[in-house]
Order: structure tokens, then C-alpha cells, then sequence
């Protein structure tokens, strides 16, 4: 029969921990835990005292100080293990949870359904053909050296990658390992457990390697495991039933979701509401129980997709005001300046609203403090806008009693553009193509926090052409969406010549279109 030895990292909340770690022993399985460094002593001496005498409770030999992204998690995980090995020589597999993780099966039927499958249960994909990843670093993962910690230290985290990347300070992955990634909530045999141990202190290496990679969490485990054990004994799936919002948070779970949960394929979920007492009671009660007759449909991720999905169409279960509408209308017609210098685009939008009649927002989507009337709260943040905005816009619409509005974009924001695009109103772009000098771009780049007043000019200069190629790729962008009226003004041409693409765009008289292409000063910076 298989006996569990579960790996619990943890920060917070003793009195939770404590009885987590004794619903997961009473029925004869082990724990063994880690409680972050960081945390307060007397919290730990709290979890210490309270679980004294129990035999199948064991604490990490070290207490980590533990960060998001950082080797600290993987090296805090490898000592609980260790201790786990050493206390439990009869547990037979190790199972990684968080305090926020809660059985939703009975440990009768867990214990089955390990002893039925013979294999490791731990997602691994392959690092660089997978797209497991979906924004943000790649293989600057692993290629750089990574010391400081992007939450808590993102002047020097940046700093460094910037350093590395300008003087071509890379490295190779290992020769004889494919890095795999995945979630960091793994099932392994006692048998993988030992040989990665076992690896771990031979291939200094390997070792040294993983310590500045970022986020080792989702890689280190994934790879070993891979390079140890055959694929056919892996099943690359996590037993951790989780879900995560469009916006990559972690789907939280409360009071109502008993039945939900106990009908997923998986034998723990995350992540449990603190709040959720009576849910954790009851999950609490099923693992210590005798049950097996759990009906498994699996639909969690579907209905949650279904349900949010009908939120974004206006149809929730009960509608929110400005949810009643989800269209801007077909009658309608919304324009939208794109530019990367927000100063031109208002300059040229301030000589739109002289000399026509057409209402006007500027960068309403990007910029927190743009002047726009009160629409009942739901223009109070970027994140309500951005969200909410066809029903953003189309309250506008209302407000200004107009079928045409001009709005100002910043390059970057194509999936607006598509979303404006695909709405059964009729949507125009004019794209302002500007020239930028090196002094720019040095502005810009202090602006978004690549580079500080501090920053030695030879460092700034690396940086600049990866800059301006961001620019230039934001403009490829645009011209690659195929955007059915798209129209372009550029700063190296003259007024004669961008008149025609405003008269387009604005639907007004060449003589209009070429005063506003005759605008004062419109492309100084």
C-alpha cells in the first residue's frame, strides 16, 4: 500500500498549517515541512510545539529565506525532502503542496490510484519548443545569470540582465540535459526522489547552474526527472487540480466549490480560500474517510472558461450595468490614433477637436490620469477601462451623443485594436510614424525603468538599438494585423503629403485635412 510523504513549503498562517498537517496524518501518512525563514520564530515555534508529538511530522533541516523566482524555493524544497527521506523509510512517494493546497479525495482512494500507477506524476515539457511559457523571459532564463530577485530587487535584477546581455556574458545549458518546464506541483516514487538526490550531489555542475536560473521552481525537478527516468514511467500531468484567471492568477476556491472540486481527476487542489473554513472542515473529514465511489467529470476548467466567458459577453448570472451591451454598435464609428510619442498624437488630437465636431479621448487605456467624465465607476482605474472596454467606449458614445470618437493608443496595445476591430461598429486607425533621435530614446528608456539617472551612458548606448527595434517591431505589428482602414501620417513627410491619409481617416475635406496637417510644432519633441 502506498504511503505518502508530503513536501509542505510555507509562510504564513501557523494555525492553518497545523491542522493541515494533521488532517494529511491521520490515516498514516507524513509531512514533512518548511516553514520560510522569513516568517516570525514565534510562528514556527507555534507549528514546532503544536505538532511535538507527532510521529509523522518532520521539519526541514534549514530554514530558507525564500523568494518568488529564485533558487531559494528549489534549495528550501530539496531540504524538506531530505528530511523527509531520512525520518520516513516507508513512504513509498513524495508529494509537493503549498499551505493553500487541501485533499479532495479520500487517502484510500489516493493510495489506490498510486499503487494502480506505477509512475511519476510531475509536468515536463520541453523548455524551448513548448509554449508553457507565454510572455515575458524565455531562454534569457537560462542563458543569463540571474542573483537578485525581479519582485523585490528590480532595479539590480534589470540591471544585471542588461549588463550580461550587452557584454554577450552567456552560457550553454549543460550538454547532456533538455531542459523541461512545468508546474512546480509535483507526485514522484521514492526511487526518482533518491536518484535526483543522488544527482544533485554529484553534478556540482548541474547545481550550479540552476542557482541563477529564474524561476527554478517550474524547471529543475521537470528536467531531472526527465533525464532519470524513462518516459514511459512519467505522466507529465500535475494530481493538483488549479486554474488560473486570462490575467495568470490562481483561481481561488470558497465554501460552494465541495462538489466541484471532488468530481476533477486529481487528488489535491489549489488554492483554498483562507476564508473557506467550512470547506477545509469538510475536505478535512473525505481524506480521513473510507470514500471511493467519486463520480469523475472533470469539467472545473470548462465551466470556469464558460462562466468568466459569459462575464466578457455581458451574460453573467446577474448583469452589471455597464455589462448590458457588449457591442459599440453597428452604427457607430470609433477612431483611434496610434503613436508611440503620446505628445504628438495630442497635439494632432487637439487640432482635431478645432477644427471638427468629433468628441475626443487620449490615451484613456494607457494613461491613468486622462481627464473623462464620471461613467458610474467604471473609468476610476486602467484595469476597470481595459477590462470593460466596449462597454467603456460605448458609454462614451452616450455620454458625448455622438456616432463618431477619436481615441489614442499607444503602439503597443494591438490586442485592442483588435478587440475594436472585431466589433460590428466601424473601427479606422491612423498610425503616426515618427523619427527617434538617440536622446528619445534615452528618455524613453528612463521612463519604463531600463535605465536610471545613474546609468553610465556607454550601458545606456548597448540598450538603444534593442529600443528602437521594439518600436519598429510595434509598427511591423500593426502593419501585419491587416486592419481593413488603416491609414499613416509620417513626421519625414510633407503636410501635402500626409493630407490625404487624414481626409481618410477624419472623413473630411482636403482642405481641413491639410490644416491639420499644417498643425504647429506637431512632430517636436
Amino acid at each position: 500500500m502506498a504511503t505518502i510523504a508530503f513536501i509542505l513549503l510555507c509562510h504564513k498562517d501557523p494555525d492553518a498549517i497545523i491542522q493541515q498537517a494533521r488532517q494529511l496524518t491521520a490515516v498514516g501518512d507524513c509531512i514533512a515541512i518548511h516553514f520560510d525563514a522569513r516568517a516570525p520564530r514565534a510562528s514556527f515555534d507555534r507549528i514546532r510545539t503544536a505538532l511535538a508529538g507527532n510521529p509523522n511530522v518532520t521539519f526541514a533541516k534549514r530554514r530558507l529565506k525564500c523568494g518568488w523566482g529564485e533558487w531559494s524555493l528549489v534549495d528550501a524544497t530539496l531540504s524538506a525532502v531530505e528530511a523527509a527521506v531520512d525520518a520516513f523509510p516507508r513512504a513509498t512517494h513524495f508529494y509537493m503542496v503549498s499551505g493553500d493546497c487541501l485533499a479532495i479525495k479520500s487517502a484510500a482512494y489516493a493510495h489506490a490510484f498510486l499503487d494502480r500507477n506505477d509512475r511519476d506524476y510531475i509536468e515536463s515539457f520541453d523548455f524551448f519548443d513548448s509554449d508553457w511559457i507565454k510572455t515575458g523571459f524565455k531562454q534569457e532564463r537560462l542563458i543569463y545569470r540571474h542573483w537578485f530577485n525581479e519582485r523585490t530587487q528590480k532595479r539590480r535584477f534589470y540591471w544585471s540582465f542588461w549588463t550580461q546581455r550587452r557584454l554577450g556574458l552567456t552560457r550553454k545549458v549543460p550538454d547532456d540535459l533538455q531542459i523541461m518546464i512545468g508546474s512546480q506541483w509535483w507526485c514522484l516514487r521514492r526511487q526518482t526522489i533518491e536518484m535526483i538526490l543522488d544527482f544533485a550531489r554529484q553534478r556540482r555542475d548541474v547545481m550550479r547552474f540552476f542557482r541563477t536560473t529564474w524561476i527554478p521552481d517550474e524547471t529543475f525537478f521537470q528536467t531531472l526527472v526527465r533525464h532519470l527516468v524513462p518516459g514511459k514511467e512519467i505522466e507529465a500531468r500535475t494530481l493538483t487540480f488549479l486554474m488560473f484567471t486570462d490575467y495568470g492568477m490562481p483561481v481561488t476556491f470558497y465554501n460552494d466549490h465541495f462538489d466541484l472540486l471532488l468530481n476533477q481527476d486529481a487528488l489535491f487542489a489549489r488554492k483554498i480560500s483562507p476564508e473557506a473554513t467550512d470547506l477545509k472542515a469538510r475536505l478535512g473529514r473525505l481524506y480521513a474517510s473510507d470514500r471511493s465511489d467519486f463520480q469523475i467529470s472533470n469539467e472545473g476548467r470548462n465551466l470556469f472558461r464558460f462562466l468568466t466567458g459569459r462575464g466578457r459577453i455581458g451574460r453573467r448570472f446577474a448583469d452589471r450595468f455597464w455589462e448590458t451591451e457588449s457591442t459599440l454598435g453597428r452604427e457607430r464609428e470609433l477612431l483611434i490614433i496610434a503613436c508611440k510619442k503620446w505628445h504628438v498624437a495630442k497635439r494632432l488630437l487637439a487640432a482635431i477637436e478645432h477644427n471638427t465636431n468629433i468628441p475626443a479621448v487620449a490615451y484613456l487605456f494607457n494613461e491613468e490620469n486622462t481627464v473623462m467624465p464620471d461613467l458610474g465607476g467604471i473609468q476610476a482605474s486602467l484595469e476597470k477601462r481595459t477590462r470593460h472596454r466596449r462597454a467603456l467606449m460605448r458609454m462614451l458614445f452616450d455620454y458625448y451623443e455622438s456616432d463618431r470618437m477619436i481615441i489614442c493608443l499607444d503602439t503597443s496595445n494591438i490586442d485592442l485594436m483588435q478587440d475594436f476591430f472585431s466589433d460590428r461598429s466601424t473601427t479606422r486607425l491612423l498610425e503616426i510614424q515618427c523619427e527617434f533621435t538617440e536622446d528619445y530614446l534615452i528618455g524613453h528608456a528612463k521612463r519604463v525603468g531600463l535605465a536610471g539617472d545613474q546609468t553610465p551612458l556607454d550601458a545606456i548606448n548597448q540598450i538603444l538599438p534593442t529600443i528602437k527595434q521594439d518600436v519598429t517591431f510595434e509598427s511591423d505589428r500593426i502593419r501585419d494585423a491587416n486592419f481593413s482602414h488603416l491609414y499613416r501620417i509620417r513626421e519625414r513627410a510633407t503636410p501635402i503629403e500626409n493630407a490625404p491619409a487624414l481626409a481618410s481617416f477624419l472623413s473630411v475635406s482636403d482642405e481641413v485635412a491639410k490644416t491639420l496637417a499644417e498643425t504647429p510644432y506637431l512632430f517636436v519633441d
